[in-house]
C-alpha cells in the first residue's frame, strides 16, 4: 500500500515527501476535530454516576 501510494504521488523526491507530510497533517487533523468527537459521544461510557 505504502509503495503504491509513493508511486501514485506526482513529482520527486523532496515534492512526494511534502506531498506526504501533508496528507498526514490533513488526516491526522481531520481525526481530531471530525472522527474522534463524534466516535466519543457515541460511546456508553459517558454517562458516569458515582
Amino acid at each position: 500500500m505504502y509503495a503504491y501510494l509513493w508511486r501514485a504521488l506526482p513529482g520527486r523526491r523532496p515534492v512526494k515527501i511534502i506531498l506526504l507530510v501533508v496528507l498526514l497533517v490533513t488526516l491526522v487533523l481531520l481525526l481530531m476535530e471530525v472522527v474522534f468527537p463524534w466516535v466519543s459521544d457515541q460511546m456508553p461510557y459517558t454517562d458516569v454516576t458515582v
